[in-house]
């Protein structure tokens, strides 16, 4: 396993890949909104809150939408029939070459090595069985269980019907554009990661933990974004070497330390002090609901270093 080297992102360097010449199951992914399941209704993390009431950059809670230009309100971009049908053709071509270029194709593919490596260090470290979430590749607004969402929310995950919803366009204008994040693949697929450990946390009772203790430095809200970042983390120390479907190669064949690099840029470029700060606003702890720039790199490396969800005990720990 790489360590961290820290220090600059190498861009072109920078670029986790996939095994050449592999197909893709993409029957876990789909364009377009899906209705909630039973009518439920529940908070939406990592996510947006209150059925979605606050229109802000989904990961990152805790500051004015004014802050980073984004719409407040009704967007007014509805996710119609032909936008929902061309991403699902999209996601139903994507293979694991495609998977190093396209950023459908990627979230596709991490889906997958996701998959692979929570079906094998769930049952031998917690003694549960890994249940995949879906996920919903989208553009404009969406229905969920939790509320209905817009493109401006970012990427998050609802409880109440285990799906992770992404606006792949998020990557460039948000993530890069606005707040600095890495371009690399490899931030792209730690935000994907990152949600999928809400679905984790959903599966072990953790997630409720976020609205028992919605704000501050060291709320229940903030420990259940670290922790989501330190399940990340462990995915990146399990891709390369997890078996793919079927007892194959891994479908990620290298992660470099430039590829953690590129994660940790962006995990500290996700910070709530980092967003509140570049935003023009004062840093405010109180307010905080996803953790600081360094809270946030920490546990991405705690995940990372030691492979372990009991290591990601973010309750537990003085944060």
């Amino acid at each position: 396993m790489p360590g961290w080297t820290g220090g600059p992102v190498d861009e072109r360097a920078a670029d986790m890949t996939f095994r050449q010449g592999g197909s893709l199951d993409t029957s876990g992914v789909s364009g377009g909104g899906r209705g909630g399941r039973g009518g439920r209704r529940g908070m939406a993390v990592g996510g947006g809150v209150g059925g979605l009431a606050v229109v802000l950059v989904a990961l990152f809670l805790g500051v004015d939408p004014g802050l980073l230009g984004l719409d407040q309100g009704d967007s007014g971009r509805g996710q119609t029939s032909d936008s929902a049908q061309r991403f699902q053709a999209h996601i139903d071509q994507c293979d694991l070459d495609q998977a190093n270029t396209d950023t459908i194709c990627r979230i596709v593919a991490t889906t997958e090595s996701l998959e692979d490596v929570w079906n094998t260090q769930l049952p031998d470290q917690a003694g549960m069985r890994w249940v995949q979430p879906h996920t919903t590749i989208f553009t404009g607004d969406v229905d969920t269980a939790c509320g209905a969402a817009s493109s401006d929310v970012g990427p998050f995950y609802c409880p109440a019907d285990q799906d992770v919803y992404i606006d792949p366009a998020f990557f460039d204008e948000v993530l890069v554009g606005r707040l600095g994040g890495s371009p690399a693949g490899a931030a792209q697929m730690y935000v994907v990661a990152h949600e999928f450990g809400h679905h984790l946390q959903t599966m072990l009772g953790d997630i409720r933990r976020s609205q028992q203790d919605p704000q501050g430095a060291s709320s229940g809200a903030v420990r259940v974004e670290l922790q989501a970042d330190c399940y990340a983390g462990l995915w990146a120390h399990y891709a390369t070497s997890t078996p793919g479907p079927d007892g194959g190669e891994p479908l990620l064949e290298s992660l470099t330390p430039r590829d953690v690099d590129a994660i940790i840029q962006t995990a500290e470029a996700i910070g709530d002090d980092h967003i509140q700060r570049s935003g023009g606003a004062r840093v405010d702890p109180d307010s905080w609901t996803h953790g600081s720039s360094e809270m946030r790199r920490q546990w991405f490396l705690t995940g990372y270093d030691q492979g372990s969800v009991e290591a990601c005990d973010t309750f537990g720990a003085r944060v």
